[in-house]
């Protein structure tokens, strides 16, 4: 006969989400307890997300710049390199990141349970372990898994996922990547780095398709300029595997291509992770497994809200942190709300050269009927660029054509996940395309870029686009 156990609030999920509900609610004073049946602590930005990724690709791009080093004037060197250390050292930071994370879930501010769980009714779970948790309030924050494949044969043929990558033992000769999204552009060029053959087959006509098309071309144009082979455009058709290795046959530019290599990398995306959660039986509605929720993270069941990949609308952890921390104190607070604003979404591609944005693109722009200029401005042109060799893309600002506001900014080039953190704080400050411009920068820099392109804009709009809307 099954114990039930009862909280003010079970969180169901123990990665970055659900830690940060655990901890608001728990820093509110509601008895709270964390489910987490995964083999591992820590969630998918720790294990198999952000920091294992870009740890592999800092070494990719080392050692891609001692190979430039004639550039500069230095002697290049063949930078030989060894996988198994490399791996090793990204192994190595995620134990000691997902240790810092086991701490933080025992330190006996909640309990934490080591178990799957699955809703019986709007107020119980039973938990894989046995017992069963009774809780007036839930979070589900249970993350992501790999999308299944597009096709059937994927599976008779056999594929990496984007989690199989990082435990790799050794490197595959040749490479076949499906998609063009982040994960997918980051892994290719990473390993192309890494003397991999690789070959991209991405559906739309672009990469990168939640960025303006301007963006993606730069960073096409880039991967094939490092030998790496780019197809956009295409219809896959099917997959096969012979003693020569495994071939994808697509539709492309009106012909059927036909490209073979030692493996296939499946990086279609993530699908939440909530099949085995029952959540009928708790009266939680979903749209194709993703939970519906409100600006409040509360989903259709009053009392059980959701944070994280589970729920969206953008898997990004800085958000699911956020989503957490708003859905804690939603449950601890019912008559004081916090909501979600998604008006400073920022949105980074580690590739090389970076892409990131925040606020809206055009297209976004474009499609939401707003009345906006634009203006841009080339790394080729700017000094520090030109130092570091780095001339590849631009920055582009979106301001408001009536007051100036600053409603989006995109950089396609050098550390541009840093670059547009400029861009989300004016952003927050509600700041004008003039007033943007009249900050002073040091130089040489490259954050003194942006203000080519608001003076630019400043120059277009009544009163030098120094006037501020609320």
């Amino acid at each position: 006969m099954s114990s039930t156990k009862e909280f003010e609030a079970v969180v169901l999920g123990g990665g970055s989400a659900g830690f940060a509900a655990a901890r608001t609610a728990a820093a509110a004073g509601l008895q709270v307890a964390v489910v987490e049946g995964g083999p591992e602590l820590g969630g998918l930005c720790i294990l198999r997300g952000c920091m294992p990724t870009k740890t592999l690709l800092q070494a990719a791009e080392v050692r891609h710049l001692v190979q430039r080093a004639g550039t500069w004037g230095l002697h290049p060197l063949r930078a030989d390199f060894d996988w198994p250390a490399i791996r090793q050292r990204k192994d190595d930071l995620v134990r000691g990141w997902a240790d810092y994370r086991r701490e933080q879930l025992s330190q006996g501010r909640f309990s934490l349970i080591r178990a799957h769980a699955r809703f019986l009714d709007p107020h119980r779970v039973a938990l894989s372990d046995g017992a069963t948790l009774a809780a007036r309030h839930f979070v589900i924050a249970t993350g992501s898994v790999v999308s299944p494949p597009p096709l059937p044969d994927l599976h008779a043929v056999g594929y990496l996922t984007s989690d199989e990558v990082l435990t790799l033992d050794k490197l595959p000769r040749s490479l076949i990547v499906l998609g063009g999204g982040p994960v997918a552009l980051e892994l290719a060029q990473c390993l192309a780095r890494l003397d991999v053959a690789v070959t991209v087959v991405q559906r739309s006509a672009h990469v990168l398709r939640g960025f303006d098309e301007d963006a993606a071309q730069v960073v096409e144009a880039a991967l094939r300029r490092e030998t790496l082979r780019v197809f956009t455009g295409t219809r896959l058709l099917g997959v096969t595997r012979d003693a020569g290795g495994k071939s994808a046959r697509f539709e492309h530019a009106g012909r059927v291509e036909t490209v073979t290599a030692e493996e296939i990398l499946l990086a279609l995306g993530r699908s939440p992770n909530t099949a085995t959660l029952d959540l009928d039986q708790a009266g939680v509605r979903t749209d194709q497994g993703r939970i519906l929720a409100n600006a409040e993270q509360q989903t259709s069941a009053p009392h059980i809200f959701a944070a994280g990949d589970c729920c969206g609308p953008h898997d990004l952890v800085h958000l699911a942190v956020q989503q957490g921390e708003v859905a804690g104190h939603n449950l601890a607070h019912p008559h004081r709300r916090r909501h979600m604003d998604y008006r400073l979404l920022v949105r980074v591609v580690f590739t090389e050269p970076q892409v990131a944005a925040v606020g809206l693109t055009e297209k976004e722009a474009r499609a939401a009927g707003r009345e906006f200029l634009t203006a841009s401005y080339s790394f080729a042109d700017h000094g520090k660029a030109l130092i570091l060799a780095a001339t590849e893309g631009f920055v582009k600002l979106l301001a408001d054509t009536r007051t100036g506001e600053i409603l989006g900014g995109s950089v396609v080039g050098p550390l541009g996940s840093e670059l547009i953190h400029e861009i989300v704080v004016a952003m927050h400050g509600r700041m004008t395309v003039g007033q943007l411009a009249s900050l002073p920068h040091y130089h040489p820099t490259l954050a003194e870029i942006w203000t080519y392109p608001a003076e630019q804009l400043a120059s277009r709009i009544p009163a030098g686009g120094n006037g501020v809307k609320h």
